[in-house]
């Protein structure tokens, strides 16, 4: 989907930087070097389409933000069943602009990638959180909605003028919003700023931008499992993309799940279910994914059928709960089993 678990070497490295023991360009070394061994990993197990890994970012969420002297601490609390948490920070002052581009992380996978290059993005819908709740003095929220959406913009249109193969928002705030609001008004408030930046864009480009959900992933835990994806998936359906990509192997009713995504799914557009879970920490066999496909296949048809992770393997920089083995494991499975499955339906 995204982030692969950062080596060890790349995980000492950015602490050592932390600490004012290893300089910038020594950072950017090992994070290349890590970058050079995911592309390079993942073309050696057959994958058609790979990622960076997300190697450089600090986290899939705020990596626009890191070096901003705008922000403060207390921003809002992302809660994970096991009990930790993961915090936004606040903006404390206007303008919103973007520090770092994704479009850059995008081009070094290019340097070493034979094969196309998708690019997560954070959703401007994550983002949005940062404006507090007090305001801005001179700075309305109206005027940071504007500022967010045009940052937005010019990061997808970045990627996509870079040649990114798709360029998929990260979309996890969607679900969580419906614990936070079971009325459902956040999450549509969430959708309709998202499509504020899609339509900014024509309907050819819009069809190599994907958005991707699930109920979190962090250390071993998710904040909204809980949330039935029936609440979710009609809203999410209407955000003007033309890929989903969404979590499923670890859902405990995914045959309704399937009941639900085939009775909305848009005609044109192509949904990617999740044949392994980066959770659990048994490496699905070739037959487990090969039986997900088929069963998503009893309900979707197959020519807009895909298949992907449930989620990242560590979406936040500092998780070391899934190692690098076993993340190639899971996705050299999902390969094997993809492959078995459209051989059976006549796809291959």
């Amino acid at each position: 989907m995204g982030s692969i678990p950062r080596s060890p070497e790349l995980l000492s490295a950015m602490a050592d930087f932390e600490c004012g023991r290893l300089d910038a360009a020594a950072l950017a070394a090992a994070q290349d070097k890590a970058v050079k061994e995911t592309v390079e990993t993942l073309q050696s197990l057959g994958s058609p389409v790979v990622t960076d890994g997300e190697q450089a970012k600090p986290s899939f969420l705020t990596y626009p933000l890191a070096g901003l002297d705008n922000l403060a601490d207390g921003g809002v609390v992302i809660p994970y069943a096991d009990g930790h948490e993961r915090r936004l920070p606040l903006l404390t002052s206007g303008p919103l602009r973007y520090k770092t581009n994704a479009a850059q992380y995008l081009r070094a996978a290019q340097q070493y990638a034979t094969v196309p290059v998708k690019q997560a993005v954070v959703a401007p819908s994550a983002l949005s959180l940062l404006y507090p709740p007090d305001g801005i003095k001179g700075y309305p929220r109206e005027q940071f909605l504007d500022d967010l959406v045009t940052e937005a913009e010019a990061e997808i249109r970045g990627c996509l003028d870079a040649g990114a193969h798709l360029v998929q928002l990260d979309f996890s705030e969607g679900r969580l919003s419906l614990k936070l609001d079971p009325s459902g008004g956040v999450l549509r408030d969430f959708v309709a700023l998202n499509n504020r930046v899609l339509e900014r864009f024509t309907e050819d480009e819009r069809a190599r931008i994907g958005i991707h959900t699930d109920p979190g992933a962090d250390q071993d835990s998710t904040h909204s499992l809980d949330v039935h994806y029936a609440e979710l998936i009609p809203a999410l359906f209407e955000t003007k993309v033309g890929a989903y990509y969404l979590q499923l192997a670890s859902e405990p009713d995914p045959e309704r799940v399937l009941s639900v995504i085939a009775g909305h799914l848009p005609p044109d557009a192509r949904v990617f279910v999740g044949v392994t879970d980066p959770i659990d920490p048994r490496v699905e066999t070739t037959d487990q994914v090969r039986d997900r496909v088929l069963q998503a296949a009893r309900h979707i048809p197959v020519d807009q059928l895909g298949t992907c992770d449930d989620t990242g393997f560590a979406p936040f920089a500092d998780d070391r709960s899934t190692s690098r083995q076993t993340a190639f494991a899971k996705i050299e499975a999902r390969l094997d089993g993809t492959a078995r499955a459209a051989e059976l339906l006549g796809t291959a």
